[in-house]
């Protein structure tokens, strides 16, 4: 049995052509900050700051969409959504959970992200 502390990172990928894309995208729409990528990677990549864990973008040729996604609860899921739509993002609405206020988006690079709120 393995006995789980936290979740420590989360890696999702962008086309190589797009990689500044991408810090802009995450350190100025969706407010991230960006911490220290070590440089023992041989391919380029930004790390950021997301609640206690760390999101990792690398770089990789574009796939088509699927439904592998990653989930952050969020404070305020009807604020998050807003600004998101305020910035041109597609929102996808996801099946009604009991107890969770939550919604999609597909950043521009094709990754599917959650929002979600505990309610």
């Amino acid at each position: 049995m393995i006995n789980f502390k936290r979740a420590d990172h989360i890696h999702i990928c962008v086309p190589p052509e797009r990689l500044e894309e991408a810090r802009r995208f995450y350190t100025n729409i969706i407010g991230l900050e960006p911490t220290e990528r070590p440089l023992v990677f041989s391919s380029a990549g930004y790390w950021f700051r997301i609640a206690d864990i760390e999101l990792h973008i690398g770089v990789e040729d574009s796939h088509t969409r699927s439904i592998r996604h990653t989930a952050f609860e969020v404070n305020d899921v009807a604020a998050a959504r807003k600004h998101l739509e305020n910035q041109g993002l597609e929102i996808m609405e996801e099946p009604l959970i009991v107890g969770r206020e939550r919604f999609a988006f597909i950043d521009p690079f094709g990754n599917r992200m959650e929002l979600l709120q505990m309610i």
